[in-house]
């Protein structure tokens, strides 16, 4: 049997390091290209492109759309991806639909069609957006198998010539074409003159075998074939006619008996193949959101690297709360608002392109009626307490309770808990810290704490808030809070702390506020809380969130080591992430649950989940970044400051239907 091969060519003039000006030269130099190429050698391939690109190109050469349309009504395919090439899992759940719906509209106006297969953005998957993709009509999808397959490495490699059925959490199917950056980045490497073509060829051939297989040829940018973006100084010279070679590449493929070109929808005919349709899931508790290429391009560059991706997902997200709260906004509301969500607005942007998208941003921050300026009050406090509240004090620790809470505060370490108990739920701290020589394992020998700041930086040593404070108390009489305040001198500033209890919800709220003008490139990561591990019960425990979708999504921790904080690099700080794209993270097991509430009108960091078994125990930790590290990190000016707030509770339900458990109660 031949090799079915199969292609999908990604299209973005919003491609992050392109002038504005140079879009006409790569609508000539790039897209002109690919429709002669399979206009004149009758090519199958696929062609995906955003709504927004497909405007632009319209207005600058509609002579090109014409050409895809009518390609597209024959061999050619049509992917969509939606109006705007956003990070789906760090989006709100409105967005994405959004977003895919005024795709769809784009493409039945400018095509006369609407697409039925998917390009995931970036590549980058969750759990959650399979329902985004079903509601707008689409009948499979494409994702990369790298990345999932490392994460499951009980899946049968032989499953990745062959679409397969991606399954939700909630129910949700959706067949799954793969796309494979090993391969494209080799087709990349050919093109641009790093192999020669029979070198090439014989990689291509390992994939031929006796059965029907499928294999991706190319499922990634075209901006990059006799065009540079100009985004690193490592990119390779421009070789001769690199469309010329793409042509060549085609042909010798087409004159072989081994190999057929097909559309990416014929592969959807091969899911009752041996080997095809077989449902799994793509995520898991190590990566939640799985990301295309090596491990060192993930989900935090979009989130909290670039020029400034803390502040402007921000921005972002009080737009997205004011168009929701009033109710009756456009589509070109949305669609603004989706295009200001890019991802490539938070990568290698052009510092022309940043200044003109900061004027466009806050404009319609201002037209929106979005706070433009951190939301941070500071209410009338008086000194007497409530007799229910009952306060202890010595040199090293402050404890307050209250008929529903509990919390211990080391005044030693900058306010760090050192144990949080809710009464309602049990008589054990929940979260707190660990002191030094609580494991029995070196490897673990340092003290854990929770609530706490730390910021790291190449070559120096790590800034933190654990250090003696003074603190002022105060009770807040028309919220029925007890408020305690320090301030922590800092290398780059002060860092105001204050903990809140309050004693009506019986919850607790750490706000940070960072009066730092300038942060170096590094990490920042803040609100750490860390387990107590023996309150829950290791066996069931587990942790969720929402990834871009209207539900959350639940992990599976027992046994697991997990470590999205964890650096790959001395360039790349991290390596995964939650999206939290509804500001709630929730820890637990069959019994009590530890939930985690972010303030996303003050800032949209990233959650974190760190754990591992230690011995007969076990480390769990969550925590919030506000600041990661690549190579498309900036110095950080902090002109409006930097705020970040978190309520901690905890509750009595168990895992309700969102997570049935697989194992005994403990």
């Amino acid at each position: 049997m031949t090799l079915k091969l199969y292609s999908i060519f990604h299209l973005n003039l919003a491609f992050s390091s392109i002038e504005e000006e140079q879009r006409p030269e790569v609508i000539r130099r790039c897209y002109w290209p690919l429709l002669r190429l399979a206009r004149e050698l009758n090519l199958s391939f696929g062609i995906e492109i955003t709504g927004y690109t497909l405007e632009t190109v319209a207005a600058i050469d509609p002579g090109w759309v014409a050409e895809l349309r009518d390609l597209c009504t024959g061999h050619c395919e049509l992917i969509g991806s939606g109006y705007a090439q956003l990070i789906s899992p760090l989006v709100p759940a409105e967005v994405n639909r959004q977003n895919l719906l005024l795709g769809n509209k784009v493409y039945e106006t400018l095509l006369g069609q609407r697409p039925f297969i998917a390009l995931i953005n970036e590549q980058a998957y969750s759990a959650g957006l399979i329902r985004h993709y079903l509601d707008a009509g689409y009948r499979a999808i494409v994702m990369e198998w790298d990345n999932p397959a490392f994460n499951h490495p009980e899946w049968n490699p032989e499953w990745r010539y062959f679409p397969q059925i991606a399954v939700g959490q909630h129910g949700e199917e959706i067949p799954v074409i793969w796309n494979n950056s090993i391969s494209f980045q080799k087709f990349q490497r050919y093109v641009h003159g790093e192999l020669e073509l029979d070198e090439y060829l014989k990689l291509i051939a390992r994939h031929c075998a006796g059965s029907n297989r499928a294999f991706p040829l190319y499922g990634n940018d075209v901006e990059i074939f006799d065009f540079r973006p100009g985004r690193f100084s490592t990119e390779a010279a421009m070789a001769h006619n690199e469309w010329g070679r793409i042509r060549i590449l085609m042909e010798s493929l087409m004159a072989e008996d081994r190999f057929t070109f097909v559309a990416p929808s014929v592969l959807l005919h091969l899911l009752n193949e041996p080997g095809g349709g077989n449902r799994i899931s793509l995520e898991s508790p190590e990566s939640p959101i799985p990301v295309k290429k090596q491990e060192k391009y993930n989900i935090t560059r979009w989130a909290v690297t670039g020029r400034d991706d803390l502040t402007i997902n921000t921005s972002c997200q009080r737009i997205h709360d004011a168009l929701v709260a009033r109710g009756n906004a456009s589509d070109d509301d949305w669609r603004e608002l989706c295009y200001l969500w890019s991802s490539d607005f938070r990568t290698h942007i052009t510092s022309r392109r940043w200044q003109s998208y900061r004027r466009r941003l806050n404009a319609f921050v201002s037209k929106s009626g979005a706070s433009s300026a951190t939301v941070d009050t500071y209410p009338e406090l008086t000194s007497s307490l409530p007799p229910e509240v009952k306060v202890t004090r010595d040199e090293r620790y402050l404890s307050i309770g209250i008929s529903k809470v509990k919390v211990v505060l080391n005044l030693l370490r900058g306010l760090a808990v050192d144990s949080l108990i809710f009464f309602d739920v049990c008589n054990d701290s929940l979260c707190g810290t660990l002191p030094h020589g609580y494991y029995d394992d070196i490897s673990s020998g340092a003290d854990f704490y929770t609530g706490h700041v730390v910021f790291e930086t190449p070559g120096r040593p790590k800034v933190t808030d654990l250090v003696p404070v003074t603190t002022d108390i105060g009770w807040n009489a028309a919220t029925e809070e007890v408020i305690v305040a320090a301030i922590v001198e800092t290398p780059f500033g002060k860092i105001l702390k204050r903990v809140t209890i309050g004693i009506r919800q019986g919850v607790i709220t750490l706000h940070y506020k960072f009066f730092w003008k300038m942060v170096p490139v590094g990490s920042l990561r803040i609100g750490n809380v860390t387990l107590n591990p023996e309150a829950f019960c290791q066996d069931q425990l587990y942790y969720r969130t929402h990834n871009g979708g209207a539900e959350m999504e639940a992990f599976d921790v027992a046994g697991k080591r997990i470590s999205h904080g964890e650096p790959t690099s001395f360039l790349v700080s991290a390596k995964q992430g939650i999206g939290a794209t509804e500001g709630v993270v929730e820890i637990g097991d069959s019994r009590k649950v530890l939930r985690i509430e972010v303030d996303l009108s003050l800032s949209t960091p990233l959650g974190m989940i760190i754990s591992k078994p230690v011995g007969a125990s076990y480390f769990f930790r969550c925590c919030f970044s506000a600041l990661e590290m690549d190579e498309t990190s900036k110095k950080r000016y902090l002109s409006e400051g930097l705020s970040c707030k978190l309520t901690i509770s905890g509750l009595t339900e168990a895992t309700r239907d969102i997570y049935p458990m697989r194992t005994p109660a403990c």
